[in-house]
This record gives structure tokens, sequence and C-alpha cells, in this order.
């Protein structure tokens, strides 16, 4: 059975999107884009579950798709959203107009997505685009895996194919006659042939 085909944003496109999105929208898919958020993790975010000095935010169980809680470590990017939302709302994180905003896959998110020329885009598709920028920069699958909240490896597999660093030295154990390469030891008589 063909795996489902994994949806992401170039940076390029990313830039053209955000200039298309109202203010609100576009510092909620800066920071989904620094962090992997869900949508209603997002929305829904509080500021009792930032921690600006730590440089994190928690997502509680109940608010988690695996039913565990999740660090989210924050990063530049993610600060800085952050901090530019402060004094918006008491409680909320995101807010439109003072606000809490209910929604981000909303018919102004649609409107930006036309205008941006992107089609087969969804908000989820978000989260895809901050794994594979991820694996494309090295992360590991591994830490990909814990950051993202995965509790299955092979959901992470999606984006192995993304990068291929991790595997280039090994590349380079045979030649294009897949022959053993030098760097391997010698047999004795090799050794002996090389000394004459």
């Amino acid at each position: 059975m063909r795996k489902p085909w994994v949806r992401w944003l170039t940076h390029d496109e990313a830039d053209v999107l955000l200039s298309e999105l109202p203010p609100h929208l576009a510092a909620m898919m800066r920071f989904t884009l620094a962090t992997e958020l869900r949508e209603t993790n997002v929305t829904q975010l509080e500021w009792s579950q930032v921690d600006l000095h730590r440089r994190c935010a928690s997502i509680h169980a109940d608010q988690a798709k695996g039913k565990r809680a999740i660090a989210v470590p924050l990063n530049e990017d993610a600060l800085s959203v952050v901090r530019d939302q402060i004094g918006g709302n008491k409680t909320f994180v995101f807010t439109y107009k003072g606000e809490p905003v209910t929604r981000a896959n909303n018919h102004a998110w649609h409107k930006a997505l036309k205008r941006a020329g992107i089609e087969n885009f969804r908000w989820h598709d978000l989260r895809h685009t901050w794994a594979s920028w991820h694996v494309q920069n090295g992360t590991p699958l591994h830490a990909l895996q814990e950051m993202g909240g995965w509790a299955d490896g092979e959901m992470v597999k999606r984006y192995a194919h993304l990068s291929h660093q991790h595997l280039a030295g090994y590349a380079a154990n045979l030649n294009s006659h897949g022959e053993i390469m030098a760097h391997q030891q010698k047999s004795p008589d090799d050794r002996k042939a090389v000394r004459a």
C-alpha cells in the first residue's frame, strides 16, 4: 500500500504565503513553523503554558493528540513571535482584536493560499513543513520524533527521504563497478605487491 504523500512548503513558498496572511495568522503560521504544534495547540495556547525564561512551552496531556504531555522548545523565531503577542490578552497568546482565535484554518487562510498560488495545502501541512525543513537541515529522525511528540517512529520515517547526509559516507564504500573501495583492509598478497 502506498504511503500518503507529504505536502510541505519551500522557504520561498512560505515567505510568499506569510506576506499574504493577515498579521494575526502570519504570527500563528510563523509560530507553527518554528514549533510544529497542531492548530488547536496554537489557537488555545495560554500564557500559563509559556516559559520565556526556560524557552519552552508545555502542551498538557489532555491537549495532545497522543495524550502525553509535550515540552516544546522555543527557538528564536518562536520566542520573537510570542514576545510580539504580549499585551494582547491576559489568558491566550494568540488573539485577533484582543479576542482568542478559535480557528486558523479559516476563510482568510484559504484566500491567502489562493493569492500566493499555493494549492493542495492545509494548515496541518505546516507540521509537515516543519519536519521536512528539520530533516533537510540534518536533524536526526529520533530527535524529530521526540520534538514532534510522535509515539510511533513509523510516522517520522515519512521524512527520511528528504535527507541523505547520514548516508553519504556509506555511498563511498563501493565504486561504480561495485568493487570494494581501497580504504578497506588489504589482504597480505596486496600488501606484498605494494612493497615490491
